[in-house]
């Protein structure tokens, strides 16, 4: 498996030290020939903020690379879904059987320690976006 996972893109704008890349990500059956008639496809537009010390060199609508480690892509997954998962169990399983709460209450302490983690993961995104870096190259 090679090391860093890449997507092609166009530069959607420029900023110091910042540039902005719309990428076009598409289910397994995207490029199929007959998408348009099964309606299966889908197509995901997303924006990704690449900082680099080199963005004055790239202008809007230029094709580019953007690239990133495959450890930082597995920590990001941990960290969005897998760490997700784990707090809305804990708090299921500590709501029902630690405290014997009903299964609504306790569906609803889940939801709130989802939202209480994901809000801790914004108050501390620098930190995960320090560790979390994207590359940029040109096609």
């Amino acid at each position: 498996m090679p090391a860093i996972i890449e997507h092609e893109g166009v530069v959607a704008d420029v900023a110091p030290g910042r540039v902005r890349v719309r990428i076009t990500s598409r289910s397994a059956c995207g490029a199929c020939q007959a998408r348009a008639a099964c309606g299966m496809a889908e197509a995901q537009e997303k924006l990704v903020d690449v900082a680099t010390p080199h963005a004055a060199e790239f202008v809007a609508g230029e094709a580019v690379c953007v690239g990133v480690r495959r450890a930082a892509g597995a920590l990001a997954v941990l960290l969005a879904y897998v760490g997700a998962l784990a707090v809305l169990v804990g708090a299921l399983c500590i709501a029902s059987l630690g405290a014997g709460w009903s299964d609504g209450a306790s569906a609803a302490a889940g939801l709130v320690a989802v939202g209480l983690y994901y809000g801790l993961l914004w108050l501390v995104r620098a930190k995960i976006e320090h560790t979390i870096q994207f590359t940029i190259t040109k096609i």
